[in-house]
C-alpha cells in the first residue's frame, strides 16, 4: 500500500504554462516561465492599478502579508520570520549587516559561487577585518566534504547554497548547520536555486538567514524575493528606514506621528516598496500553485526527469556532478565543443543554461518526455559532428 504521506509523482502540468509545443525549455534555473494563473493575476492587477481610486488602504498590506504567509509555509517558517526583499543581494546584505566577525576570522564560501554572495562577503570582510575562505572540491570530495574540512573555530560565518548554482551539486545542509553551531559560526543559506523545488525546513535546520529570489523555482515575477530571519535576529538593524515597516503604519492619517518602533518579527527588514501592486498577485498565484503541488511532490517528480537525463548523459560518456539536487543537473561536455553544442540546441529550440564548465539542465513540471527526447537527440547530433 502506498504511504499517503510520502512524496507522490505529479502529472505533467504543461497546460498550466504558456509554452509552445516546439519549445523544450530546460532553463528554469535562470528564469521560470510564468504560470497562466500568474499571467491572469498580473493582467488583473495592471487593470486595477489603472484605477487607483479602487485601491484601498488595506491593499498596501494584504498582498505582502499573503506572500509572507505562503512562502513561510513552504520552508517551515512562521510569517513573522519572513522579510520581503527585492533580490538575493539585498537579503545577503541584511545578513551581513546583522552578523559579526573579528579581525582574522573566516567567512566560508564556495568556489564559483554566485557573484552577489561573493561581493557581499568581500565588503563584510573589508568592514570587519575578516578573511574570505574559499572552499574547493578535491578529487572525489563533495561540496559537503570540502566545507566540513574547512569549518573550524576560526570561521565566523558560513555562507553556502543548498545546491551549487552552476550544476545543481547538492550540499548536506543538516551536517553543515550542525558543524557551524558547534564552532559558533553564523549560517547563511542562498536557496535561490532550490526553494520551491527541494524541501527545506528552517525549523529543523536552524540557520541564521535564508534568502531566495522569487523568479526561478518559486515561479514568480522578477523583483520579489524572500528572506528568512531567525528569531534571534528579529531585533537587528535593517538596511533602510521606511514608513511601511513601522508600527501602526496602516494608520495613514498618523504617518507624521513618527515612530521608532517597527512592525513585529522580520518585517523591519522588508524593502520599502514591498507592496508591488502589479507583481504581488502574480507571486501569490505562483506560491498558491506550489502549495497545492507541495515541494516534496515537485522534487519527487523532477527527480524522475533529471534521473533519466543523468543516466543518458553518462551512457554517452558525459560526466554529471553527484550528489545533486533532484531538480537540476550539470553535464560536462568537451570544452572545445561547448559553443557548437549550445548553438545546435538553440537552433532546435532546446534551451539550457551554460554556467561555469557545465551545461545546466533545469526542467520543471512542464517538461515532457518529448522535450527530453529532443534534448538528447540534439546532443547526439552535435557530438557526432566534427572532432
Amino acid at each position: 500500500m502506498t504511504d499517503p504521506t510520502s512524496p507522490q509523482a505529479l502529472p505533467n502540468a504543461r497546460e498550466l504554462f504558456d509554452i509552445p509545443h516546439d519549445v523544450a525549455y530546460f532553463n528554469n534555473a535562470s528564469l521560470a516561465p510564468t504560470l497562466r494563473s500568474g499571467l491572469a493575476a498580473g493582467r488583473a492587477a495592471l487593470q486595477r492599478r489603472a484605477h487607483p481610486w479602487d485601491i484601498l488602504a488595506a491593499d498596501w498590506f494584504t498582498g505582502a502579508e499573503r506572500r509572507r504567509e505562503l512562502f513561510g509555509a513552504l520552508v517551515g517558517a512562521s510569517p513573522d520570520d519572513i522579510a520581503l526583499v527585492p533580490a538575493t543581494s539585498y537579503g545577503l546584505a541584511v545578513a551581513a549587516q546583522n552578523l559579526t566577525a573579528r579581525p582574522g576570522q573566516g567567512v566560508l564560501v564556495l568556489a564559483e559561487e554566485y557573484p552577489s554572495g561573493i561581493y557581499t562577503w568581500r565588503r563584510f570582510a573589508e568592514r570587519t577585518g575578516a578573511r574570505l575562505v574559499t572552499v574547493r572540491r578535491n578529487g572525489e570530495d563533495t561540496w559537503t566534504d570540502a566545507v566540513l574540512a574547512a569549518l573550524d573555530d576560526s570561521v565566523a560565518v558560513v555562507s553556502v547554497p543548498q545546491v551549487h548554482w552552476t550544476d545543481g551539486a547538492l550540499l548536506d545542509l543538516d551536517a553543515i548547520a550542525a558543524a557551524a553551531r558547534r564552532v559558533g559560526a553564523g549560517l547563511v543559506v542562498d536557496a535561490s536555486q532550490s526553494a520551491g523545488a527541494v524541501p527545506l525546513d528552517v525549523a529543523a535546520l536552524r540557520p541564521d538567514f535564508v534568502v531566495t529570489v522569487g523568479y526561478k523555482w518559486l515561479l514568480g515575477p522578477f523583483g520579489l524575493g524572500y528572506l528568512y530571519v531567525a528569531p534571534a535576529h528579529h531585533d537587528g538593524t535593517p538596511l533602510e528606514e521606511n514608513w511601511i515597516l513601522r508600527e501602526d503604519a496602516q494608520d495613514f492619517a498618523r504617518l507624521v506621528d513618527y515612530r521608532d518602533a517597527y512592525q513585529s518579527g522580520a518585517r523591519r527588514f522588508d524593502v520599502g516598496q514591498r507592496t508591488a501592486f502589479e507583481l504581488s498577485p502574480m507571486a501569490v498565484a505562483a506560491l498558491e500553485q506550489l502549495t497545492k503541488w507541495t515541494v516534496p511532490n515537485i522534487a519527487a517528480t523532477l527527480a524522475v526527469t533529471t534521473g533519466r537525463i543523468t543516466a543518458e548523459a553518462r551512457h554517452r560518456g558525459l560526466p554529471v556532478a553527484q550528489p545533486r539536487g533532484p531538480h537540476m543537473l550539470g553535464i560536462r561536455v568537451p570544452e572545445h565543443r561547448r559553443r557548437q553544442i549550445l548553438d545546435s540546441l538553440q537552433r532546435t529550440k532546446v534551451y539550457v543554461g551554460a554556467r561555469g564548465s557545465a551545461l545546466r539542465i533545469s526542467p520543471h513540471l512542464y517538461t515532457t518526455d518529448e522535450d527530453v527526447d529532443r534534448l538528447l537527440s540534439t546532443l547526439d547530433q552535435a557530438l557526432a559532428v566534427g572532432p
